[in-house]
C-alpha cells in the first residue's frame, strides 16, 4: 500500500508526521512525502524549527492514482497553507471521492474543510477548528481518535499530538482494512 502524506513546504508539526510515518512503515506500507514544491519541508515542534524531510512527490494540477490512503499531518502552519493551494485541495478531495480512506490530525482538518468532503462526516481535532467544521456542516466531537465512516470514503481524526498513539492505531486498522 502507497499512502501519501500531505505537508506543505513548511510548518508541518514533526511528530505528526514522523509517528504516523513509522506506523506506515512497521505495517509494511510505503510512505511518500508529497508537497507544493520540491526539495525539503520544514517540520516544527511547535514554534521552533525542528527536522527537515526530502519530498517524495511534487504535487501538479492532477490526482496521483498510484496512492492508496492520505494522511494529513497538522501543525498551524501547514493545513493553513495547504488550504489556499487548489493542488492541495484538488489532491485531498479526489481521495474522497475515490472512496480511499484518510487520516488527519490536529488543525489538517482546516484542509477537509477547504475541500469540502467534511459535510455529513463527524470528526475530532484541535478544539480551535470546531467552528469551523460546524460551518462547513461537519459535526466535530472532543474524542482522542474518531473513525467515520461516512460513504464514500473513511476519515479517522485526532486532536492533538497526545493522541498519536490512538490514531496510529485507528490509521492502520482502517487503511488495512
Amino acid at each position: 500500500m502507497r499512502v501519501a502524506f500531505l505537508t506543505a513546504p513548511e510548518g508541518v508539526e514533526e511528530i505528526e508526521l514522523t509517528r504516523p510515518w513509522k506506523a506506515v512503515l512497521d505495517a509494511g506500507w510505503s510512505p511518500r512525502l508529497v508537497s507544493t514544491e520540491p526539495g525539503t519541508v520544514q517540520a516544527m515542534r511547535h514554534l521552533d524549527k525542528a527536522g527537515t524531510y526530502a519530498v517524495d512527490r511534487v504535487l501538479t494540477g492532477r490526482t496521483d492514482e498510484s496512492f492508496d490512503a492520505l494522511v494529513l499531518p497538522g501543525g498551524v502552519a501547514n493545513p493553513d497553507a495547504l488550504r489556499v493551494s487548489e493542488a492541495a485541495v484538488a489532491f485531498t478531495r479526489a481521495f474522497f471521492e475515490a472512496g480511499k480512506p484518510v487520516a488527519a490530525i490536529c488543525h489538517a482538518p482546516w484542509t477537509l474543510v477547504e475541500a469540502d468532503v467534511v459535510r455529513g462526516r463527524t470528526l475530532t481535532s484541535w478544539p480551535s477548528l470546531a467552528t469551523d467544521i460546524r460551518n462547513a456542516g461537519g459535526t466535530w466531537v472532543d474524542e482522542q481518535v474518531h473513525i467515520c465512516r461516512a460513504a464514500p470514503a473513511t476519515l479517522v481524526t485526532s486532536r492533538n499530538p497526545d493522541d498519536l498513539d490512538a490514531f496510529c492505531a485507528a490509521l492502520v486498522k482502517v487503511f488495512g482494512d
